[in-house]
Formats: C-alpha cells, structure tokens, sequence
C-alpha cells in the first residue's frame, strides 16, 4: 500500500505560481520566452476582449480594462503556470441580462461581489469541489451558451436595424431578427463574410499568425479606404480612451448589493468553474499541476481590482491560454506582460479604433463561437449513454430557453442522481471507494491475494496501476492526479480495471488524456481486465489502438508490457465483439 500523502499546508496551497517561478530561478532565457508569449496573447486578445465587451451590452473599452487589469491579477496572484485572464464569451449572456436589469453600475457592484465569493470560496478551500460538475454538464453549458453568442451577432454579422432594443431570450431574439431581416446591409454583410474568411484561411494556412488581428484590421482599412456604409466603434461608441480610469468604487448601498447579489453568484459559479477548466487545459498541455484554491482566490482579486477600474467579470480564458502554452510560455510573466501590452496597445493605438467595423468584430466573435460548441464532443456524449445524453441535452437546453444558471443547477441534479442510481446497480462490488495505488511485488490487496505472480513484476520499465471501484466524474480527478504523480519514465504502463464495476465519459476523458500524455513520452500503453460494457464506454470515447491496447487479463497485458519494454513488436490479438 502508498504510503497516506501529507496534507498541504497553507503556504502551499495559497503560494501564488509567480512566486514559485521566481524561487525556481528565473533568468533572461525565461523572459524572453514570457515576453513573446505575452505579445502573441496581447494580439489575440486586443480584438476579442472589446468584441466580448460590446456583445455583453457595455462599451468596447471596458472590455480592455478588464483584459488589462484583470488579466494582469489572474497571473500575478493565480495558482497556475500559464492561465491567461479576462473577459470571456461563456459570460456574455450574464453580463448582458445584468446590465439590462441592473446597468453598468450594477455589473460593476455584481463584478466585485463576485470577486469577493471567490475569495471566501479559495480560502475555504472550496475550489477541490469543481471535479464534481460532470463532464455532459461541462459540455452542455459551453454548446449552449455557443449557440447564443452566435445568435446575438447576427444583427452586427447582416447589420440589421432594429426597431427597438434587441430581445434578450433567445426565441424573442430570434423573431426579432426575423422581422428586420429586410433592413440587410450588404456592406455589413460583405465585410463580416471577408473577417471570417480571413480568419478561417490564415487559422488553415497560417496558423501562427494573429488572424483575429488581421482579420479586424483589413476590415477596418477597407472600410476608411471605401467609406463603406457600415457602424464602427466611433460612429457607435464614439472611440476608446486612450488611458486607464481612476479606481473608484461602486454603489455599495444595501439595496444595491441585495439587487445585484444573485448575478453576482451567478458570475462567481461560472468564473470558478471556467478558470479551472481552463488551468486543467493548461496542466493537460504541459504536464504541470495548478493550485485550484490559489487559483480562485486569484481570480477573487482579479474581479474586485477589475471593478475598481470600471471593468467586468474576469476569468481564466481557455483559447488564449492555450496560446500561451503553444507559444512557449516558461510561467506567469506571460499573462502580467499580456496585460501591459494591451495597455500598450490601447495607450498608442486607440484613435485607430474607432474605424473598426462591428461586423469584423462580431465576426471575431462568431468564428470564436463555431470552436466553443464542442460539436464533436457532444456527439460523442449523445452517442455514450442514455443517461449522459440527458444530462447533455437538459443542461444545454435550459441554458439556451431558460438561463445558465438554471441549466447548470439542473444539469448536476440529474447528473448526480444517475450516479446514485449507477452506484445502486453495482453495490454488490466490494470497495466502493475508488483506490489507485502502484503494485509492487510485495503488496497484498484487500481480498488478502496477490494481484498478479510477483515473477511478472520485477521490470523497471512497466509500472502497473489497479483502479478499484467506480470510476466516475467525482472520482476522474483523483486518478489524474495519482497517475500525474508518478515521476519515471517508463517505456510501457499498465492499468489494470479488473475490479472497477462502472466508468462514465468524465473516467475515459482522464484516460484518454493520460494515454496521450504517455505517448508523447515514448510510453505503451494497456488496459487489462475491462468488462465488455467499461469497454464499449471508452472505446466510443477514443481510448482505442493505437494509443491504448487492450488485454483480457493483468497477465497478458504485462506479458506485452514486457515484450514491449525489451523491444519486440507488438501485435494486438484478434479484437473481442464488445456488445
């Protein structure tokens, strides 16, 4: 048996990553790596934050301070490596519906309550909590609130004028759009197909260039060079400021904060869960391990500090963190130098801005929506189960029609009463606690047996796992974590899933990742002992050959684990029928 791991202590859940870099040792090499990955992001971000800001009902400045000053914090006092903050697509439909209902200066009383839940949420070391949203809710909510960025840019994308405000619910907004279909501005028109052309060929044919920038920025000199009929951020917003507003803070009246207190809620749920899917992302990538309390009281202060600053919700940015990890970021500096070269931008660049059409950036916005839909993704999901599919369609519906809160709420509702009803179905396994522990020639498992002839396990290039129990969303975590620690390199793994009685798409998401993981580094990987219905789960979700081979038994996956390990070629045995 492992050894009982050490509790963390305080210092080190709550050490910023910042810090660590620096008692790393951090020198020339990693600044220059942080300042070009930082540069790269800024140009990514200039665009999308000020199409978000205008999409979410505010002017396209307040998406760059939020950008700035909170993407500055995220990094500064997060508890990951390469998170990049600001403000993201997932938040438009809440920061609209709460600047209807409560205007600029609510969002920003709503912004900062936010920012202060999260920080009660980290310091109570709450965050360990997100690994039980399901993996179809995850799904759901991100398809879902898709589909509405893409419906609240049609108007920019056909330059449609409404004759009055733009519903909110998206069957109104629909018929509303509908009916002013015969104000069309084919000028509108034309530059938003050329934006999303652009994008779509330099992302085919140039991926590393900033095709959002370019995108927006082709558009906007066409635009000047024709004097084409079409709104820009000046003829809208009359321009940008060229500086950063006086802190101040908002309206703290009691009826105020009662007003704005279920947005803000809502705003800190979805942050939390947001910036940690996006650290995970981040950890998946690079094979780092982020500090999820750390992490939400980053992002605690990252909101207060943006709402001083008359910006919005912040959170971790999966899109453009991801860049900064393909472009070679060593650590945080990345993200705080992002921040100061937006301000930057904004400082030299913002007279420009106000020839930027809004159906180049409502462009930016509807290619960004094609890639948050998860599309293939939720066809897996509709295809795995009956029950993940319900949870899919539940939570993706209720936050198309009703709100996302809802939709989420409901999502995990049903999500978790499938899985008592899942646990119900495998009580007779013994061991409904989920154990992953490496097996040694000397351990004895519960049952008082040896797991496998103790001759087979005397190679330093196998290193074998047994997973017993059920393995599900809750428990897809603690596997990653168990199989992140192991510190060798070996040449083949072996997991044995003899005595796990259930896996959800949550289980073979975590495989699916470890296998890659393992494979970038040269590893084989087998899965031995999965019963025929745990099999057809993670076949359909990818975890097939050749990034995993299967074996009947523990014997026969080490014996190929071995013949691996030595350097024979490996054949797979005649495939199994899985029913």
């Amino acid at each position: 048996m492992v050894a009982p791991t050490r509790e963390p202590t305080f210092a080190e859940q709550f050490t910023p990553k910042l810090v660590t870099i620096l008692r790393e040792g951090y020198g020339l090499a990693g600044l220059k790596a942080d300042a070009l990955a930082g540069l790269t992001v800024a140009i990514v971000a200039l665009p999308l934050s000020m199409a978000i800001a205008i999409a979410s009902g505010v002017t396209p400045d307040r998406g760059l301070y939020t950008a700035i000053v909170g993407g500055f914090m995220v990094s500064a006092l997060g508890g990951s490596r390469f998170q990049i903050g600001g403000p993201a697509g997932a938040f438009i439909v809440l920061v609209a519906a709460t600047v209807e209902q409560h205007g600029v200066d609510g969002l920003i009383l709503a912004t900062m309550l936010s920012g202060l839940i999260l920080l009660v949420v980290g310091f109570l070391r709450l965050g360990t909590f997100i690994k039980y949203i399901p993996y179809p809710v995850t799904v759901g909510f991100t398809s879902g609130i898709a589909i509405i960025i893409l419906a609240s840019q049609f108007k920019e994308l056909l330059g449609l004028t409404l004759p009055g405000k733009e519903p909110g619910p998206f069957i109104p907004k629909l018929e509303a759009l509908g009916a002013a279909l015969p104000t069309i501005n084919v000028a509108a028109v034309g530059v938003a197909a050329l934006s999303i052309g652009i994008i779509i060929a330099l992302r085919r044919f140039r991926p590393h260039w900033p095709g959002f920038l370019i995108a927006v920025g082709l558009a906007s000199v066409l635009t000047w060079l024709f004097g084409l009929p079409v709104e820009t951020i000046g003829t809208r917003f009359g321009g940008i400021p060229q500086t950063l507003p006086a802190p101040h803070l908002p309206d703290l009246s009691p009826e105020k904060i009662s007003a704005v207190l279920p947005a803000a809620l809502s705003f800190a749920l979805l942050g939390g869960i947001e910036s940690l899917l996006s650290a995970v992302v981040a950890d998946s990538m690079t094979g780092r391990r982020h500090r999820s309390n750390s992490e939400l009281v980053g992002q605690g202060v990252a909101n207060v500090a943006s709402a001083l600053f008359g910006g919005f919700c912040v959170t971790g940015t999966i899109a453009r963190t991801a860049t900064n990890v393909r472009t070679g970021a060593r650590g945080p500096v990345s993200g705080m130098l992002h921040a100061v070269f937006l301000f930057l931008f904004m400082l030299v660049a913002a007279p420009l801005a106000s020839y930027i059409p809004l159906a180049g950036l409502a462009a930016v916005l509807a290619v960004v929506a094609w890639n948050m839909a998860e599309k293939h993704q939720f066809a897996v999901l509709i295809r795995a189960s009956r029950g993940d599919a319900i949870v899919l369609l539940a939570t993706f519906l209720l936050v198309v029609f009703r709100d996302l809160t809802e939709g989420i709420i409901v999502g995990f509702g049903i999500g978790a009463l499938l899985f008592l009803h899942r646990m119900a179905q495998a009580v007779e396994i013994e061991g409904s606690r989920l154990i992953v522990e490496p097996d040694l020639p000397d351990t004895i498992n519960g049952n008082g047996r040896k797991p496998y002839d103790v001759a087979l396990a005397t190679d330093p290039d196998v290193v074998v796992y047994r997973i017993s129990g059920a393995f599900f969303f809750g428990a897809a975590a603690s596997v990653a974590a168990a199989l992140d620690r192991i510190g060798e390199h070996p040449k083949a793994y072996v997991i044995d899933f003899s005595a796990v009685p259930v896996v959800d798409s949550t289980a073979a998401a975590t495989i699916q990742g470890f296998a890659r993981q393992a494979r970038r580094h040269g590893a084989a990987v087998y899965l031995a002992g999965a019963r025929p219905a745990i099999r057809r789960v993670l076949l359909t979700h990818g975890v097939r050959p050749p990034l995993v081979r299967f074996r009947s038994t523990l014997s026969d996956a080490l014996s190929a684990a071995h013949r691996k390990a030595d350097g024979a070629q490996d054949t797979d045995p005649a495939p199994a029928k899985v029913a």
